[in-house]
């Protein structure tokens, strides 16, 4: 039995198959972007690509959490 996502990644089964990309592909390309700052990446994915707010941030916060180890 799978344990049910809590916190941003509860939001990832609907970003992917809205937006139809793996969450993994999204992940990449915040990695990838020169912007850094959580509201900035927010912004460029809901401006470039076309993400809603709270899935721009699930996946900005997720990502951002991974990398500094929090």
């Amino acid at each position: 039995m799978t344990a049910t996502p809590k916190g941003p990644a509860s939001y990832f089964p609907s970003i992917e198959k809205k937006y139809g990309r793996p969450i993994s592909e999204w992940k990449d390309l915040i990695r990838s972007s020169p912007l850094t700052k959580h509201m900035e990446l927010v912004t460029w994915l809901k401006t470039a690509h076309g993400l809603g707010h709270g899935h721009a941030n699930a996946l900005v916060a997720h990502t951002l959490a991974e990398d500094t180890g929090t």
